[in-house]
């Protein structure tokens, strides 16, 4: 990713964050996916009472990609940000949900510091199979 890409789309990730539904960890995400298309999406998290149904901002991102380009939806890259001083890198199950739409794509996250991990889905999921449909 060029440098004036990362900044507007962690620009981006931080505004929708603002937008999270998160009454109960108070723990807002925002997430933007850049598709092998050139298209953008972004997602927040989305809390629910029962934590086993909160949605993930890595998976709402997921969720607008495949409603807008289907099937054919491939990642090309990947920004998570929060609002803390330390960076995460995606759950587990967004991880398994990321790597179903691509391989090997680059994934930066940033947080309110200047601490910056940046890796890419097969280094965070590591020994998994490529999954090509005909």
């Amino acid at each position: 990713m060029a440098e004036k890409d990362i900044r507007e789309l962690v620009k981006q990730a931080q505004e929708v964050s603002k937008n999270a539904y998160a009454p109960y960890s108070k723990f807002r995400v925002g997430c933007v996916l850049q598709s092998e298309s050139g298209q953008v999406y972004s997602g927040c998290n989305i809390e629910n009472i029962s934590y086993g149904l909160t949605i993930c901002a890595e998976r709402a991102a997921v969720s607008k990609a495949i409603s807008a380009e289907g099937s054919k939806f491939r990642v090309e890259s990947v920004v998570i940000y929060t609002p803390t001083e330390m960076p995460i890198t995606p759950c587990g199950a967004c991880r398994q949900v990321l790597k179903e739409f691509g391989d090997n794509f680059e994934i930066l996250s940033v947080c309110n510091s200047s601490e910056i991990i940046r890796t890419s889905i097969d280094k965070l999921l590591p020994n998994s199979p490529e999954i090509k449909f005909e």
